[in-house]
């Protein structure tokens, strides 16, 4: 029996907690490492405590990502000693990829260190840190290894990922916005093949997935091998995938405004299976600060090109991301972003304060923006993005929604399900089931979520 699938130390079978941070693709990348591991005789638990092994699968987007990482291990350092050194520590992502060495040198109770291309060699280099018995640090191969080792999930573990499921269909950004790290931590772009995809997606609707959502750190670029051998885009794929028998509803995320071709937009329009929202980031309404970001879009072709995608399919709900107080920033140009949000209006969107990314180019950019200007912009954002997703909640009732039931809700006998639009929906299901969709008139709001009552009961 090799190192890695060897019995706990309790003579158990060995368990593994895995904390996700970040994105939808650190989730699905998360599951992923436990089906690698699962083959190898480990049970995914969900508490750090009495696990043989913990990954840290983390994300650097965010301000203070790697400080949080440390202060997670000195915290995992403590449960390690009272396990008498034999819970194994490692850290995984994208602050891996970033970090590498130095994160085994500021904590030396980590054991292994790998980045987002590298999880489906996790089992041989558990071996190769066991025979060593020093940390080990992976962070150079590249994507399209990766997803060929990867075997396909058990059917056992399928199902554990519910009635709405992740797929990874391209991984990494060539756009180089300045303020971003993706490209240093996820690499070049890489889209996976058609074939590959569809049979992925079959395999999760056999196990009773009725809704995929398609990610990518920039995933309408894709541009993959077809089923026929030619070049495909997300449009063409978006169509192939539909036509699997039990696959209800498929989304994508996250999307950058310079790659919404015709034939995606029109996918909105034509294929029903395409849920009507759109997360499509701007970041700002400033074409000044949007050039500075190397977005390489302007607020008017972002503006031209949203009026394209509600002509395609009107009902469609908009979602997007912003970052005030980016260098430079002046109040102009952060009136000019909220004059963008006033004229698009977004069902939901996420904004953030910018905060300067080691490596990045615009961490050294002059005219940092103090952060009580940056605090005082980022509430006056909030404020009008909350009242627009507000407004937009509220123009629901009344209506009669599909919503695909996901998971039992607080109460005795209610469930939640999902809108088209991506809102949580809170029902008294009666004899209904995860995984039904169901016709729902909507009644009330609440601060993120929707109720209502079945009219087909």
């Amino acid at each position: 029996m090799s190192t890695a699938s060897a019995a706990g130390t309790d003579g158990n079978q060995r368990k593994v907690f895995i904390k996700t941070y970040g994105c939808q693709m650190n989730v699905y990348d998360s599951q992923r490492m436990g089906e690698v591991l699962g083959g190898r005789g480990y049970a995914v638990t969900d508490t750090a405590y009495g696990a043989d092994l913990v990954i840290l699968n983390t994300c650097h987007i965010r301000e203070k990502a790697a400080e949080k990482v440390y202060s997670e291990l000195g915290r995992l350092r403590l449960m390690k000693d009272q396990a008498g050194g034999a819970m194994k520590i490692a850290v995984a992502g994208c602050v891996a990829q970033a970090e590498g060495e130095e994160i085994v040198r500021r904590a030396p109770v980590v054991d292994l260190v790998f980045g987002p291309q590298t999880y489906h060699r996790l089992p041989e280099l558990l071996d190769e840190q066991a025979e060593t018995g020093s940390a080990v640090v992976e962070t150079e191969f590249p994507a399209d290894e990766k997803f060929d080792a990867l075997d396909a999930p058990a059917g056992a573990k399928m199902l554990k990922r519910g009635v709405a499921a992740f797929l990874t269909v391209q991984e990494g950004c060539d756009k180089f916005c300045t303020f971003c790290v993706v490209p240093y931590t996820r690499g070049a772009e890489f889209s996976r093949p058609a074939q590959r995809i569809v049979a992925e997606a079959r395999q999760l609707v056999d196990a009773g997935v009725r809704e995929i959502t398609l990610l990518g750190q920039n995933v309408n670029g894709w541009h993959g091998e077809g089923l026929d051998g030619g070049s495909w885009t997300l449009g063409h794929l978006l169509d192939e995938l539909s036509a699997i028998d039990g696959l209800e509803r498929l989304r994508y995320t996250t999307s950058h405004p310079r790659d919404m071709d015709d034939a995606l937009i029109a996918a909105h329009g034509s294929n029903p299976k395409v849920m009507p929202y759109l997360h499509l980031p701007v970041q700002s309404g400033s074409d000044r600060i949007l050039k500075a970001m190397n977005r390489k879009h302007t607020a008017r072709s972002y503006n031209d090109l949203v009026a394209r995608i509600r002509a395609a399919r009107p009902d469609i709900a908009m979602s997007s991301d912003f970052i005030v107080g980016f260098p430079g920033e002046t109040d102009d140009d952060f009136e000019a972003t909220m004059q963008l949000v006033r004229g698009v209006t977004y069902a939901q969107a996420f904004s953030f304060k910018y905060s300067p990314r080691p490596g990045t180019p615009a961490a050294g950019h002059y005219g940092q923006v103090p952060e009580d200007v940056k605090s005082d912009r980022l509430a006056r954002l909030q404020a009008l993005l909350g009242a627009q997703q507000a407004d937009f909640n509220n123009a629901c009732v009344g209506r009669t929604l599909d919503v695909l039931l996901e998971k039992p809700g607080r109460k005795a006998g209610q469930l939640v399900g999902r809108s088209p639009y991506l809102q949580s929906v809170f029902l008294e299901a009666g004899h209904r089931s995860i995984g039904e969709t169901v016709r729902v008139e909507i009644t009330g709001t609440g601060p993120n979520s929707l109720t209502g009552h079945m009219v087909d009961a």
